[in-house]
């Protein structure tokens, strides 16, 4: 890799719908120039009409003169070309998850600390979200209290959706079914708010669509502050739902929908609940807010950038994030004691500090 310049050449391994996601952003932030691509889609190598070169293998797109790399591969390919990517000197920004089980993850840490120099970034978008940075901003005001529970539903109608590839019902390449693919949003989203979560109790099925990842995943989390999160991680929700009650010592807050490219799960809003300590009747004062647009993408984008030319932190996103959330995720597969007999999931080490 050459040193960085003022602007970044950026190679994506992945280009599928959210390879193609991030090139945009990319082609709109005013430092980052993608000179080239790969997806195995392609029936040879060649240079698109717009000078962007594209490979069959990732390992072609390596060979490039770049300095960052974003990955969107399948679950079982990040971990493999997030390490090749640290390794040839790149700044890398994973999609997540960051791959099937703790191993893939562990592995890319021990990379990762081979090249403090180098930045990794996790995208886990809904953090950047427009009612999730607000509700984080009300939280951390104090202005409603400390955080009593939460409960959440994230669901979607099968494992497979939106013409997306099949590999996400195979075991072998995702690691598992709804929870690690979808429902990891909202497991990432409940530490966030919530911190690390030390108990947990958990049952895991696949009884509906029968394939060998799960397609519904139910848990009951606390953590040592004594808050406690209840979450539906669900491929059989007929109408798609995402939805977050956040309850506080003097309200709350709700948040519900999610912008994304499908526009099946409702508008984004966020209700902001005052309670009245003299009243006690269920029917507290409300205000809710839609958003129109989500920023998310782009604001990802810039945190990378920012990191890659001005060696600022990581924040939101970083391995250490993208560790402890899939730890919790492997923490409600290993809670079920039939899903982990039978899957053989070990497990969890401790927490990243």
């Amino acid at each position: 890799m050459s040193s960085t310049p003022h602007r970044v050449r950026v190679g994506i391994a992945g280009y599928g719908v959210v390879g193609k996601r991030r090139r945009e952003c990319c082609d709109r932030h005013p430092a980052f120039d993608v000179v080239a691509v790969c997806d195995r889609v392609f029936t040879e190598d060649g240079t698109m009409p717009d000078g962007v070169r594209y490979y069959r293998k990732y390992q072609d797109l390596l060979r490039e003169d770049l300095d960052a790399l974003i990955v969107c591969m399948s679950n079982d390919m990040a971990a493999e070309v997030t390490i090749a990517g640290l390794s040839r000197g790149l700044h890398v920004l994973c999609e997540k998850p960051p791959g099937r089980n703790m191993a893939d993850i562990e592995a890319v840490i021990a990379e990762e600390r081979k090249h403090p120099e180098l930045h990794l970034m996790y995208g886990f978008n809904h953090r950047y979200h427009e009612s999730i940075q607000e509700a984080m901003q009300i939280i951390k005001s104090g202005r409603l209290g400390r955080i009593i529970n939460m409960r959440g539903v994230y669901g979607k109608s099968k494992l497979i959706t939106f013409n997306q590839a099949d590999w996400r019902a195979k075991r072998d390449v995702a690691g598992g079914g709804v929870l690690l693919d979808q429902g990891i949003h909202m497991v990432d989203l409940m530490r966030m708010f919530g911190g690390e979560f030390e108990q947990v109790h958990s049952f895991v099925d696949n009884s509906h669509w029968g394939y060998d990842v799960e397609d519904n995943a139910y848990a009951l989390m606390r953590t040592n502050d004594g808050v406690v999160a209840m979450i539906n991680s669900s491929a059989t929700q007929w109408r798609h739902q995402f939805h977050l009650d956040i309850n506080m010592q003097y309200g709350g807050i709700v948040l519900r929908g999610i912008l994304s490219g499908s526009k099946s799960y409702g508008a984004e809003t966020m209700t902001l609940i005052i309670a009245d300590p003299d009243r006690d009747n269920g029917d507290p004062q409300e205000t809710t807010t839609q958003y129109h647009n989500d920023p998310s993408w782009d604001s990802e984008i810039a945190v990378f950038a920012d990191a890659v030319l001005e060696n600022k932190p990581i924040g939101m996103g970083s391995s250490r994030d993208a560790y402890n959330t899939m730890r919790l995720v492997h923490q409600i597969y290993f809670a079920d004691e039939n899903w982990r007999t039978k899957f053989h999931i070990p497990a969890p080490g401790p927490y990243l500090a």
